[in-house]
């Protein structure tokens, strides 16, 4: 079984990292870094920063991992709130913060054209996300949209569209395991 098919949820796969488990967090990696890829690719506009920010995030996320609460947000949003910090801190320094790695002492990556390929590879994957949250029903797409790449937490996202806070986090939950669903389907 390869990590990406650990059968663990995000929340049992955070809080076996949080242990040492080396292959919990492979296999979280694995599922998010696609993700995290497109997030941050749309917003720089380069591939190689965008890979720099994603390494540091997911570095930032190993680091936290143990202060990681389940069920105050979704591992992702979570991740990808890790990831807003890493571009916002990158933007105000200019440069992409170095810090996470020094401190697990790992030394600078170099990409070669190979890397770059499947860097190019998972931010497709990313945009054929965003293409097929169009196929949701309106209420889940519209409430995906808001809280993954609008960032609304979910407080904001019931005042924007008019329902309760749970029944906009069902909304969440349900579109983004039947945009799981579809993108398996496209594999």
């Amino acid at each position: 079984m390869g990590p990406s098919d650990d059968p663990r949820n995000d929340d049992e796969l955070l809080a076996a990292s949080a242990i040492g488990d080396g292959a919990a967090f492979a296999a979280f990696y694995r599922r998010h870094i696609a993700a995290v890829l497109a997030f941050l690719a749309r917003r720089v506009g380069s591939e190689d920063v965008a890979a720099d920010l994603a390494g540091e995030t997911f570095a930032g996320a190993l680091l936290a991992c143990g202060r990681y609460r389940p069920g105050e947000a979704p591992a992702s949003a979570w991740l990808l709130g890790i990831a807003r910090n890493k571009l916002r801190e990158s933007a105000r320094r200019g440069r992409v913060e170095v810090q996470a790695r020094t401190r697990l002492q790992m030394p600078p990556i170099a990409f070669d054209d190979q890397d770059i390929q499947r860097i190019q590879e998972l931010v497709g994957a990313g945009a054929r996300a965003l293409q097929l949250l169009e196929q949701l029903p309106t209420a889940q797409r519209d409430a995906v949209r808001a809280r993954v790449v609008d960032e609304l937490d979910y407080e904001q996202l019931a005042l924007k569209l008019g329902h309760s806070e749970q029944l906009v986090r069902q909304h969440v939950s349900r579109g983004l395991r039947r945009l799981r669903t579809l993108m398996k389907e496209q594999q």
